[in-house]
């Protein structure tokens, strides 16, 4: 059975957990423009610092494997339509560079201030996070979920969770923070060139 996480709270991975997914969703019930709402999930690969070693750290859309395949994006959603994850992402533990020490997962709006768009206008958005048997499942079983509530106004970026090494273990944590200029501003705090 799955934990259900508040926001701030952290908890240990399970120690066998080689291979996971992490799956975002979300819904957007309370939208009246005329643009599809595209949502838009990445992951960035952090030293000690806190910043990327490269750009290619930076794991989004347009760039969908990280070194050595040990974070892989299943692909860009456009519409967010249909029930489950709308965007996925493949972590392999035992492939990510010792000099990573956190994993920071984030979700954007694409096109938002050119659409009008917002996380006010998100509704039912969560992250999960799956352990999988093996390279070809693509579902897993459930461990951890955090729903991330109805919090958000007007931002365009949300860092939705961390998960950090905590010794020889991994920790995930439910972060759930908003943030204004969308994609390039979490670039630019990540330390990706735009």
């Amino acid at each position: 059975m799955a934990v259900n996480l508040t926001k701030g709270q952290r908890v240990s991975l399970d120690k066998g957990m080689k291979l996971a997914l992490v799956g975002l969703g979300w819904d957007t019930n309370r939208y009246d423009g005329s643009a599809d709402f595209d949502l838009d999930a990445s992951a960035f690969l952090l030293g000690a610092n806190g910043k990327v070693r490269k750009d290619e750290d930076f794991i989004f859309y347009g760039n969908l494997e990280g070194q050595n395949k040990c974070v892989v994006h299943t692909g860009d959603n456009l519409t967010g339509e249909g029930e489950g994850d709308d965007e996925t992402l493949f972590i392999d533990f035992s492939k990510v560079p010792e000099d990573v020490v956190k994993i920071a997962i984030t979700v954007t709006i694409y096109e938002a201030n050119e659409r009008g768009q917002n996380f006010g206008q998100v509704d039912n958005a969560y992250v999960r996070l799956a352990k999988r048997s093996g390279e070809n499942d693509t579902v897993g079983i459930e461990q951890l979920r955090y729903d991330l509530g109805e919090e958000f106004s007007i931002e365009t970026a949300l860092v939705v969770c961390e998960l950090y090494r905590n010794g020889s273990d991994w920790k995930f944590n439910a972060v759930g923070a908003g943030y204004q200029g969308g994609l390039y501003a979490l670039c630019k705090a990540y330390g990706v060139n735009v």
